[in-house]
């Protein structure tokens, strides 16, 4: 089989898609096959210098128009996706070999939420106060921030383009979006479609890079906020980076979540939760919980149960809608996840079921087959390291306050889950769970009506819901005096 996803240019600028061949080389390969489906240029420091200039010029008309007439643009845009839901989630599966199954409806459609969400709420979400002082008067407004730079993750990636993109034009503002060298043609589409929504020229830019573009958008004098979703490691170093010129940051990164199961819950769901947030996406979710935690009066029924359905799980051609379990993004990304089970395995784990690599799908193919340990202690290199991929560590305990202790001895602080009969129980674990974003008997469902956004080094602010609005937006008061002014000199 032949595919070809490649774009009309490698960057979209000023409303227009743009080349520049001086930019080094950036081979779009699908994971289901190896096969390169596009070829693209990172961009160069001109590049950046014109989608910066662009983003700069075409803000402040777009920040005077009212949020509602902002808002309109971006409901069209939701629109358009939803019109176009099948030929996008064909483009995100090549991007990234996640299952048609999945995209088709976690991938655009969660974009498309985003956009019809942030165009619905632009003109409430972005309402100041009046405060009375006596015979005086104060107010507040809320006010764009300029241009922002979003850095997109590999994972979700026309999903994190829309989730960075709707907020920030609805606050006002022109975005400038660098996706992953891994996933480079999502985001294009995305900004292609916005501008057929009516989004004036300059507004939404996307341009193609690597670690080396990256600093030239976060150390840029124009820069007002960078958002990025990515790893810890990345993390520092851009919020480090933008401090120097103190930049608003929004930094979405890492986990290894606790997912807690109580003897008391319902162990279908809990296995079905368990599975959901560590083999869906093939494992690759930055909030899956991997580290599950099951009291040990039920660990024996859970694990024959979860060994049975996850052998049951049907990899294959991620185009195949059966398909349940695709590639991994990229064979180096295969390669850490096969290191990490090996630790596993060297560190005395007991390795339930997979392991290794499917043998029904393509050599050439970066697939991994959905891995359980069990047996394994917090020490554990897997236990304590993200592995981004679908390796699940099932973990024992006793009783809750040692559960609790030992879910939050870990730096990352993204996600939590919990699962249970009691309710009382839930609420009270959940308050001490050192996470930003937590579940009650489910796991890793993000609707755009909440926040999203960790704790610790899993890192701050938040993306969607109104949350994400004051994170695109500053508060700017105005004092107004009503009388003569009294001065003593």
């Amino acid at each position: 089989m032949t595919l070809k996803a490649q774009p009309k240019a490698s960057h979209f600028i000023d409303g227009e898609y743009v080349e520049d061949e001086a930019g080094s080389v950036i081979e779009s390969i699908y994971p289901a096959t190896g096969e390169v489906i596009a070829r693209l240029h990172a961009a160069t420091p001109a590049i950046v210098e014109k989608a910066i200039a662009a983003a700069k010029r075409a803000q402040p008309e777009w920040a005077a128009m009212s949020p509602t007439a902002r808002g309109r643009i971006l409901k069209r845009a939701a629109e358009i996706m939803r019109e176009r839901n099948r030929e996008l989630s064909e483009l995100e599966t090549l991007d990234t070999g996640k299952p048609i199954q999945e995209t088709i409806v976690a991938d655009a459609t969660s974009g498309a939420d985003s956009f019809e969400f942030f165009g619905g709420i632009a003109a409430a979400g972005l309402n100041g106060s009046y405060i009375p002082l006596g015979g005086d008067f104060a107010y507040t407004k809320r006010v764009p921030l300029g241009v922002c730079v979003g850095i997109g993750a590999w994972n979700y990636p026309q999903q994190i383009a829309c989730w960075k993109g709707a907020p920030a034009l609805a606050a006002g503002n022109a975005m400038v979006f660098k996706p992953s060298e891994n996933t480079p043609l999502g985001a294009l589409a995305i900004a292609e479609i916005l501008h057929e929504a009516g989004l004036p020229k300059g507004l939404y830019n996307v341009i193609q890079g690597d670690r080396e573009t990256g600093p030239l958008l976060v150390n840029h004098a124009d820069v007002a906020k960078v958002s990025l979703t990515g790893s810890v490691p990345t993390g520092r170093k851009v919020a480090a980076a933008a401090a120097g010129s103190l930049k608003h940051v929004t930094m979405e990164l890492g986990g290894k979540s606790p997912l807690v199961v109580f003897d008391d819950a319902d162990i279908d769901s809990a296995v079905g939760g368990a599975m959901l947030g560590n083999f869906y996406s093939t494992g690759q979710v930055c909030s899956n919980g991997t580290r599950v935690f099951v009291q040990r009066k039920i660990k024996a029924e859970f694990l024959k149960r979860l060994k049975a359905r996850t052998e049951a799980i049907l990899i294959g051609d991620p185009m195949d809608e059966a398909t349940q379990l695709g590639p991994m993004v990229s064979w180096a990304q295969r390669d850490k996840v096969l290191s990490y089970v090996e630790k596993g395995k060297a560190e005395g784990a007991t390795l339930v079921t997979g392991g290794g690599i499917p043998n029904n799908v393509s050599g050439e193919g970066y697939y991994v087959q959905p891995t359980v340990f069990a047996d394994v202690t917090d020490d554990m290199t897997i236990a304590r390291e993200e592995i981004f991929g679908p390796v699940m560590c099932v973990l024992d305990f006793d009783d809750e306050a040692e559960v609790i202790a030992r879910g939050n001895a870990t730096e990352f602080g993204l996600s939590a889950g919990v699962f249970t009969a009691d309710l009382t129980r839930a609420h009270r674990v959940v308050d001490q769970l050192e996470a930003g974003t937590l579940w009650i008997n489910t796991y890793n469902l993000c609707p755009v009506e909440i926040p999203f956004g960790g704790l610790k080094q899993s890192g701050f602010g938040r993306e969607n819901s109104l949350a994400a609005l004051e994170h695109y937006s500053e508060l700017k008061t105005v004092y107004v005096g009503m009388g003569k002014v009294e001065a003593p000199y």
